[in-house]
């Protein structure tokens, strides 16, 4: 069976390489044995304990990501494996969170925050959030967890605030003519609809939710970041985003400087100044370094304007309620 499956898969690449034009290829397929199990890779020879590495990239959800000849994986579910085998191990003393990510969905970026005040309750070890491109919104939401948050003077950080997506495209329908029609069981069982518009008691709904998830995204910031100046509270929840020197004097964030300054400030509150640095990689990844598997964002051109595309982004957004920095 894994015989004709590789046959296959190797057919299928040849007719599109042939249908492109080009010349023909040679492969070299290695069956492997599949497995889901974490492996911890060394990323820092060390003594006296560890420290863990955990990655928080990309859109936060509770949703598999990938596509075809591309790894799967639940954002979600992966934090938790990670964080899990960080607890479960008496070698490892603390963890760093390596942040960079625009935030994503509500209830992925709170199950995140709670995740790690369990941990620390549980465990005792210390958490230290070092932020790298971007930490936005559901981001730094998950950030307000740990117990230091460590930012470049270059990272994008904030976005506190909460959004709803979605979009009509009813007037489209009509120029066609089509027509949608929903049987259904109450006034407001179809409200955000992409095939009609929002009435008012849509909005009002809406917007309540919305009231809610940000009134409980403030507390968070205010309960967990106690230095920010009461005069500056509503500036920093509004929806902007800072810089990394800005957040600091803002008081968004504690210190300043790249990763191996946050796995310093790390070690030190562990006790452990010694300790070997380590991450949780599926078997056959890369972990060369500290930085190894972070996300690079390609610049993407279109038309005449240079587009930066976060990592783990998509330009299409699902309707739903987010903690999302999505210029």
């Amino acid at each position: 069976m894994r015989f004709l499956t590789v046959r296959w898969l190797s057919g299928l690449i040849f007719l599109c390489a042939a249908a492109a034009g080009c010349g023909t290829p040679s492969f070299l397929v290695t069956p492997v044995s599949n497995t889901n199990k974490l492996e911890e890779v060394t990323l820092k020879e060390g003594k006296g304990g560890k420290i863990a590495i955990i990655p928080v990239e990309g859109m936060i959800s509770n949703a598999k990501e990938g596509g075809f000849l591309q790894p799967t994986e639940n954002p979600l579910s992966l934090f938790t494996q990670q964080l899990d085998l960080a607890a479960s191990d008496s070698d490892v003393k603390a963890v760093v969170l390596r942040i960079s990510s625009p935030g994503g969905t509500v209830s992925s970026a709170d199950a995140m925050y709670e995740q790690i005040l369990r941990f620390r309750k549980r465990t005792g070890k210390p958490v230290v959030a070092a932020f790298q491109e971007v930490a936005a919104s559901g981001a730094y939401y998950i950030a307000c967890g740990c117990d230091r948050i460590v930012a470049q003077p270059t990272s994008v950080v904030g976005s506190i605030g909460v959004i709803f997506y979605t979009f009509n495209i009813s007037g489209t329908l009509n120029k066609i003519g089509a027509q949608s029609e929903a049987l259904k069981s109450g006034p407001l069982k179809d409200m955000g609809s992409p095939f009609r518009p929002l009435n008012s008691e849509d909005r009002a709904v809406m917007q309540g939710m919305i009231d809610e998830y940000y009134a409980r995204f403030v507390g968070v910031v205010t309960e967990n970041r106690p230095g920010i100046p009461s005069q500056s509270l509503k500036t920093v929840t509004d929806g902007r985003v800072f810089s990394g020197r800005h957040a600091k004097d803002l008081g968004l964030v504690d210190d300043l400087g790249l990763l191996e300054d946050a796995v310093r400030t790390t070690k030190k509150m562990a006790k452990a100044p010694h300790a070997e640095v380590i991450m949780y990689k599926r078997p056959y990844g890369y972990g060369g370094s500290i930085y190894a598997s972070a996300p690079v964002p390609q610049p993407q051109q279109a038309s005449n304007v240079t587009q930066l595309t976060l990592p783990g982004a998509s330009h299409f957004v699902p309707s739903g309620f987010y903690y999302l920095w999505n210029p």
